[in-house]
């Protein structure tokens, strides 16, 4: 199967992408990957293999050596003197963290032209991409979510919190713009940094030691979901470590919890999974406290897809690619406007 790789574009964790690229083109070996890369002003450019590599980016010697594309119907083109050529693949997969990627552009802009590609669907990009609204959602299924609020940048800081307290961009990953504030008097310089990012922060409590798990899967004609991680234990990943974990492409170990509590995750992952996030790969992180489960985020776009949490990553690509939704084709009749037609006479 040949798999077109969309990756970089305008986006604060465009870095992030590029890494996840060049580690997905070291992990699938049983299909055949192209390479799209958006660079920060939306242009399209196709990668050679031989060329993925992180300082062909930020040298930007792609602009020397990639060749520039232009999306059309059914796919990506390469101009030229005799006419354009097709960028032939079976399916894309949607790489872009952030902005462009997980906030919908892309799949909007993909079903637009009718090509087929593994990622979330616009519905699940707009829930998924702000915390707000994924925090809402999951309580509409019945799953937990630690306490929160809301700040806009417009709003008085005289805020009552019970420190310490985590602050986030409501509308961005990779821990960039993330502070834990142990007192009020880091209130503002927190809020300050988190702003710069985003006009919306969202503040919880920062439980100490607070049990955190990791799941990642998708629904093809069955479920298939990887182990569930237990990440390792810092008082939160900031974005270079964040960063490091990206590239990660060597399976983890299984968490040692009950098969009891396993299976609560599970049914939390499914809840939320299905059947919005249909045609993506995904990773949803949980809490657990006094156990019972709590949603901390989805990640509907995950860092080099989560790889590392699947025993056969290669096969789970083949089964998403040959089982994703598809759009209903609508017949356009002009039925309604024949119809004023002939009764004014002008058929």
């Amino acid at each position: 199967m040949d798999i077109a790789i969309i990756f970089g574009a305008s986006s604060y964790e465009h870095e992030i992408s590029i890494v996840s690229a060049i580690t997905l083109k070291s992990v699938v070996k049983s299909h055949n990957l192209k390479f799209i890369f958006i660079d920060s002003n939306r242009e399209f450019y196709l990668i050679d293999n031989s060329d993925m590599k992180s300082k062909f980016f930020s040298s930007k010697e792609y602009l020397k050596k990639g060749k520039k594309l232009k999306i059309d119907k059914e796919g990506f083109y390469i101009g030229g003197l005799f006419g354009s050529k097709k960028v032939d693949f079976d399916v894309a997969l949607n790489l872009i963290h952030g902005r462009d990627g997980e906030d919908g552009k892309v799949a909007s802009m993909l079903e637009f032209f009718n090509i087929k590609y593994i990622g979330p669907r616009v519905e699940a990009s707009a829930i998924s991409y702000n915390k707000l609204y994924t925090k809402l959602f999951a309580e509409s299924l019945g799953v937990k979510v630690i306490d929160y609020k809301v700040l806009n940048s417009s709003d008085s800081r005289d805020v009552e919190l019970t420190y310490p307290v985590i602050i986030k961009p409501l509308r961005l990953g990779s821990s960039i713009g993330v502070s834990i504030v142990k007192s009020k008097e880091d209130l503002d310089y927190a809020l300050d940094v988190a702003f710069e990012f985003d006009n919306q922060v969202l503040i919880e409590p920062f439980i100490e030691g607070i049990k955190e798990y990791n799941l990642a899967g998708s629904l093809t004609k069955d479920w298939q979901l990887s182990i569930i991680e237990e990440p390792a234990k810092e008082e939160f990943l900031d974005f270079d470590k964040k960063y490091l974990d990206f590239a990660r492409d060597e399976r983890v170990q299984e968490a040692n919890i009950d098969e009891a509590l396993k299976n609560k995750i599970r049914e939390s992952f499914k809840s939320i999974y299905n059947p919005v996030f249909n045609g993506a790969i995904i990773r949803c992180d949980f809490f657990v406290i006094d156990d019972e489960v709590y949603l901390n985020e989805i990640n509907p776009i995950p860092g080099s897809m989560a790889n590392y949490l699947f025993e056969d990553f290669n096969n789970l690509l083949s089964l998403v690619a040959t089982n994703l939704p598809t759009e209903k084709n609508i017949k356009i009749e002009y039925m309604y406007i024949n119809n004023i037609q002939k009764a004014k006479g002008k058929a």
